[in-house]
């Protein structure tokens, strides 16, 4: 079972009309319905499940701007931002606490990335920088090892997965949204080339644009509508201990292993070197949108086949607006988690920070995770499509960057000048026949451009 999350009472009645429908009440859907709402937009959310119950609540908790990809840097700032005053803004508790954010380098490989990924911070005025073994010392007493650097942002911080979701949909409401849990969207009725409803278990509401903020739905949703959008899913592990004294303080990342400090005093784990993958039938769909990715990451690719190939051959049957969807046979994603994945990184948690043997595991749980060919976000209309626009794909790294990518939904849907340039989560860059760009070759390309400048 995932871990328990924060349950929000649903608005009372779903409406006739509205003029956007937020089709997915993770922590980007919520955040846009905020941000909708704000702008005095009559929104209604439709969570097929209960809010935050997926991935939203599965995650590491950390809210970041280090190593991102640096098309994703504008918006990750911008989030940052917005999750130092999100308790004020809705009123309530999504566990927000700047506690810095830092990479243990062991080897010259690491230390080398972490170098690279600095010259990239100062582009973009950000205060990650590397730190020595004093300084490592300091910010985490006890940590066993020779490190040949560190990589440290003191203003990143975390949150609580449980928490934060549920809270900013309490404040959608607060500021006008309707929220709709246990209610999947069947399907998003169009006339003339342009989204006129969306048709509920609960019955149709008529209106102007839908976000498509579904995580891991989003693609079978979009077939629905005879829209190709590449993304597949993969499984990530997290475990959490009961309250420990003496662990760390900030949230680190080391060889083998990813924690941060709850709010309760335990820990959050993760081993955060190996992905698993199921192979499905969307993995042959989008084999070649994936392969330039999958050259360069297969060893730290587990690929696997079991039983959601049929599942999902089960669920991607086509259905009918008056009869069940999908989204009704699955109410919340619960897979199961690989075990393996996290004895190793207790293992190699322990051998850092010798404290944590002492520590009681109170829960393992699963997600998965939406992911595009270049780990990159879709945040963007759909051109063939008036009134639809998608927000998804967040290739785990959803949870921090979700406020921000709710406000850039909500200005698009607006017709508002964006907070950042929305260009790089453009849908158009998945059509059929371009080759996904990929951070690493961006990061290489930046650095030949400065040499050469110099």
């Amino acid at each position: 079972m995932g871990p328990p999350v924060d349950r929000v009472s649903p608005s009372p009645a779903l409406p006739d009309t509205t003029d956007v429908v937020v089709i997915g009440g993770g922590i980007v859907g919520v955040s846009a319905a905020l941000f909708l709402a704000e702008k005095g937009i009559r929104t209604v959310l439709c969570e097929k499940g209960e809010i935050g119950a997926e991935q939203s609540s599965r995650n590491w908790g950390w809210c970041r701007t280090q190593s991102r990809d640096p098309r994703e840097i504008p918006l990750s700032y911008e989030s940052l931002r917005l999750w130092r005053g999100m308790n004020q803004r809705v009123g309530g508790d999504t566990g927000w606490n700047q506690c810095g954010i830092l990479a243990l380098c062991a080897t010259s490989g690491e230390a080398a990335a972490a170098e690279r990924w600095e010259e990239e911070a100062r582009l973009y005025q950000l205060d990650s920088r590397l730190i020595g073994p004093d300084e490592i010392a300091r910010l985490v007493p006890g940590a066993q090892g020779r490190w040949k650097c560190a990589l440290y942002s003191p203003t990143d911080g975390r949150a609580e997965p449980q928490k934060a979701a549920p809270a900013i949909a309490r404040g959608a409401q607060a500021a006008g949204a309707q929220v709709f849990t246990n209610c999947a969207v069947r399907g998003v009725e169009t006339a003339g080339g342009k989204v006129s409803a969306v048709v509920t278990e609960k019955g149709r509401i008529a209106c102007q644009s839908v976000v498509l903020a579904g995580g891991v739905w989003s693609a079978l949703m979009c077939d629905s509508l005879r829209i190709r959008l590449p993304q597949l899913k993969i499984l990530g592990n997290v475990m959490r201990t009961a309250p420990l004294e003496g662990g760390p303080t900030v949230s680190t990342k080391g060889p083998g292993f990813g924690l941060r400090k709850r709010q309760d005093g335990g820990y959050n784990i993760a081993y955060g070197r190996s992905n698993e993958v199921q192979i499905v039938p969307d993995s042959f769909r989008f084999f070649f949108d994936f392969l330039p990715r999958a050259a360069i990451e297969w060893r730290t690719v587990r690929l696997r086949v079991g039983h959601r190939f049929a599942e999902e051959i089960r669920l991607a049957r086509p259905w009918t607006m008056d009869g069940i969807s999908p989204f009704e046979r699955v109410r919340i994603l619960d897979p199961k988690p690989f075990a393996g994945d996290m004895r190793k990184a207790r293992r190699n948690l322990e051998a850092v920070f010798p404290v944590f043997r002492q520590a009681k595991i109170e829960q393992i749980w699963a997600g998965l995770i939406d992911v595009t060919p270049d780990a990159v976000p879709v945040i963007s209309a759909v051109p063939t499509l008036s009134g639809l626009f998608l927000s998804t794909g967040f290739s785990g790294h959803g949870f921090g960057i979700g406020p921000g990518a709710g406000r850039l939904t909500a200005e698009l849907v607006a017709g508002d000048t964006p907070v950042v340039d929305p260009t790089p989560f453009a849908f158009a860059r998945f059509a059929k026949g371009l080759r996904p760009v990929l951070k690493h070759e961006l990061l290489a390309k930046k650095a030949t451009a400065i040499a050469q400048q110099v």
